[in-house]
């Protein structure tokens, strides 16, 4: 009879019903290894019944009757994963149609996962937390601690994070008020009219040179206060680091360490005449302005999305070098093929110049193409340049949306959530068990052949009942 062949399987309270030929489809799964033996089977409704969720079996259901396995966009990514991997189903085999959809939790748990390194939490630690951050864990569980230990994670959080106390913000403050005021200085001592007085003086030729050599004495003693702060923080960070070798890695304490030994340089070499290239690497100290990713959250999400934006960039890099190095050589060879006598294009090196300059439509006008030809290559280097900076520039753009998004949901969220309890999966007691083939055995009388939940026929041998066939 067709019931013979029908089994019906309860999930979540919702009953369906198929063929038990179907569950055969896809060998080695839950489904397909289903018999009266489990624990999950109830002999008097003849159903198995799973507390699992109902709207994703009915996908997972489909999938053994048509083998094309969709995506429930009514539920989340990660539940769906956990579904398939109980019923014993592989999560590659998500059709073409609503793979796009499905992956983009995968996206998501990568953002949360970045987002989780970034440390953008305001909350503050529990003592655990930061006995074990420290590892002095089996110390705080003995309460064993130390006077030291115990003032060491103070000063850490007054230094490292801001928004642990009120004293840490003013910290904070006070950090920033003098990165501020040592970038302003640096910039605004370069400006002649903030110099000492300046040296005339007439070279052999009758040429007039003037030397304005020290900027205001003012500005000296700003940045003696100013590396007097750095000086001090950077030593007290790292005393109280809880790792020494992630503090000295750091891209953000090397250049703050960089800057403070710069201005130590200076210091020793005041009354020396200092070369061009010694000046220059002062200019190190402009990259302070990278400290203020520890105070501002907008600028790791920033920087982030530029790593997550890597290969994007990195594309844009390789057309407009490609398209830089094609348009020069161009121009050059377009501005060659008539009569220019204001010819500004004398090598391809100077048209690479023009060229970067056009694709990223700056446009000097320091040098321009002066023939029909070379007039046509530069309006073709600018529709070429505004395309290719304009096509990587979404998806950067998508990328701080979706950080950014992430980090304002995650600052509504609550910081602790109510723990669930794991549940047990129930088991058939062996009475029971026992009881059910007695009863089996009474039913079904000798020859010995019993069916599981697919109807698949097996032989077994009973005692004291001969086997069909045999004789006597």
């Amino acid at each position: 009879m067709d019931g013979e062949n029908r089994i019906i399987l309860n999930v979540g309270g919702i009953r369906y019903e198929t063929y038990k030929a179907t569950l055969k489809k896809i060998p080695a799964t839950r489904l397909s290894r289903l018999t009266e033996a489990l624990a999950n089977y109830d002999p008097i409704l003849n159903e198995y019944f799973f507390d699992r969720h109902p709207g994703v079996f009915a996908q997972i259901l489909n999938y053994y009757r048509t083998g094309k396995l969709h995506y429930p966009t009514n539920v989340c990514g990660p539940l769906f994963e956990e579904e398939l991997e109980f019923w014993g189903l592989d999560s590659n085999q998500v059709e073409p149609c609503c793979w796009s959809t499905y992956s983009i939790h995968r996206d998501t748990q990568a953002t949360l996962a970045i987002l989780d390194k970034l440390d953008l939490d305001s909350e503050k630690p529990s003592d655990e937390e930061v006995a074990r951050l420290f590892g002095y864990e089996d110390a705080y569980h003995t309460g064993t601690l130390t006077k030291w230990q115990k003032l060491k994670p103070k000063i850490w959080a007054l230094f490292d994070e801001p928004y642990s106390s009120s004293f840490a913000k003013i910290v904070a403050g006070v950090s920033v008020f003098f990165i501020c005021v040592s970038v302003v200085s640096f910039c605004l001592k370069t400006h002649p009219a903030l110099k000492e007085a300046c040296n005339t003086t007439r070279t052999w030729a009758n040429d007039t040179v003037v030397q304005c050599p020290r900027p205001l004495s003012i500005f000296l003693y700003v940045e003696h206060i100013c590396n007097a702060w750095f000086t001090f923080e950077l030593v007290v960070r790292f005393i109280v680091s809880p790792n020494i070798i992630m503090f000295v890695s750091s891209p953000v304490n090397i250049i703050d360490f960089v800057a403070t030994l710069s201005f130590y340089i200076d210091l020793v070499l005041i009354k020396e005449t200092k070369s061009d290239l010694l000046e220059f690497f002062s200019i190190i100290r402009i990259l302070r302005l990278f400290k203020l990713t520890r105070h501002s959250p907008g600028l790791k999400i920033l920087i982030h999305t530029f790593k997550a934006s890597a290969k994007e960039l990195g594309l844009l890099v390789f057309f407009l070098v490609l398209g830089i190095v094609v348009f020069a050589s161009l121009v050059y060879y377009a501005e060659k093929l008539q009569n220019n006598p204001n010819n500004s294009f004398k090598s391809i090196p100077e048209g690479l110049w023009w060229a970067i300059v056009t694709m990223t439509t700056v446009g000097y006008g320091d040098m321009a193409p002066k023939t029909y030809l070379g007039m046509f290559v530069g309006a073709l280097c600018a529709l070429a340049g505004v395309l290719t900076i304009a096509l990587p520039v979404p998806v950067i753009v998508s990328n701080f949306s979706m950080f950014y998004s992430h980090t304002q949901a995650r600052s509504k969220l609550p910081k602790k959530r109510r723990r669930v309890l794991p549940v047990e999966q129930p088991r058939r007691k062996k009475v029971e068990a026992s009881a059910n083939r007695r009863m089996n055995a009474i039913k079904h009388p000798p020859p010995a052949v019993y069916k599981d939940a697919f109807g698949t026929a097996k032989i077994g041998i009973l005692s004291n009942y001969p086997m069909k066939n045999e004789r006597h």
